[in-house]
């Protein structure tokens, strides 16, 4: 039997839309093997349970475009998922990477990480969340005429993403329809400068320009409408002197950054989302420097 233990992401940090990415401390794992014929699928969202699950159509579109000499006479995939779904926390990123590998597992086909990054970002469109989620770290990563470039930003180790994550969810077309067609000079302009100083903050270990720095002309002030608060909560998060706060992916998560220690911004942000007529739970997380891990149980 196969494990893929793959991370949780944060897209966007504020201004690096569609090209910045962080693979985060909280994981979905899938486990995967070969049966004798037809597919099951275990997984405790039953919504999911058919053959429209993201996992299995990402394995099919791995045996259609590898083609590989073996392909499994039948499939078994279980599913535990931590990630909350369409929360903009990269749950779909999670599936449709254990998914490629777990046919290129089940298939004998040993392609590398980046042969499987190429894969999964002609399935989800752009690399910003498959690519942290396979490599871990901050990743900032293009595609460029069918080629993918990408990078390594190393975040310092006592930084904290605190997740404010709610009970609605937000569909990533929902968020994406709500955006300009066009953006002004200026704003390009402001995100191209946010976005270099977001990337200089953390590998200088300069936090305190991250406030600055997590601000954004492209997609926030959009989405925003969308999410019950946003503005009462990321002016609160402001108001306890967090290091800067950002919307997760396309959202409704909110994520605020902190030093480990500063003691007082996780229960205090609770406090004050309590009083919310929507109830959110806070997850206290750091970056995971691993990305996908794959094991092989007897």
């Amino acid at each position: 039997m196969l494990e893929v233990i793959v991370p949780a992401t944060s897209a966007n940090i504020g201004p690096g839309y569609d090209c910045l990415g962080i693979a985060l401390n909280l994981y979905n794992k899938f486990y995967f093997e070969e049966i004798d014929e037809g597919v099951i699928i275990e997984e405790k969202e039953k919504e999911y349970v058919n053959k429209d699950n993201l996992v299995y159509k990402s394995m099919l579109y791995f045996f259609e475009k590898v083609k590989p000499k073996k392909i499994p006479k039948g499939i078994k995939i279980k599913i535990l998922d931590n990630i909350p779904i369409c929360r903009g926390l990269g749950s779909s990123a999670t599936c449709i990477i254990a998914g490629l590998m777990g046919a290129n597992y089940l298939s004998e086909s040993n392609l590398d990480k980046n042969e499987i990054l190429k894969l999964a970002t002609e399935i989800e469109g752009h690399p910003d969340n498959v690519a942290p989620a396979l490599y871990g770290n901050m990743i900032i990563s293009i595609l460029e005429n069918n080629k993918i470039y990408h990078d390594t930003i190393k975040i310092p180790n006592h930084v904290r993403f605190c997740a404010m994550i709610p009970d609605f969810e937000l569909s990533t077309e929902k968020a994406r329809g709500v955006l300009p067609k066009t953006i002004d000079h200026k704003d390009g302009v402001f995100n191209a400068s946010r976005t270099a100083l977001l990337v200089t903050a953390f590998m200088n270990n300069n936090l305190g320009l991250l406030k600055v720095a997590c601000k954004d002309k492209f997609h926030q002030e959009y989405r925003s409408h969308l999410i019950k608060d946003y503005d009462k909560i990321v002016n609160h998060a402001n108001k306890l002197n967090c290091l800067g706060t950002f919307l997760s992916g396309a959202g409704p998560t909110i994520m605020s950054l902190s030093h480990d220690d500063d003691y007082n911004f996780l229960p205090e942000i609770k406090s004050f989302l309590s009083t919310l007529e929507n109830q959110w739970i806070v997850k206290d997380l750091h970056c995971d420097t691993k990305g996908t891990v794959v094991n092989l149980i007897d």
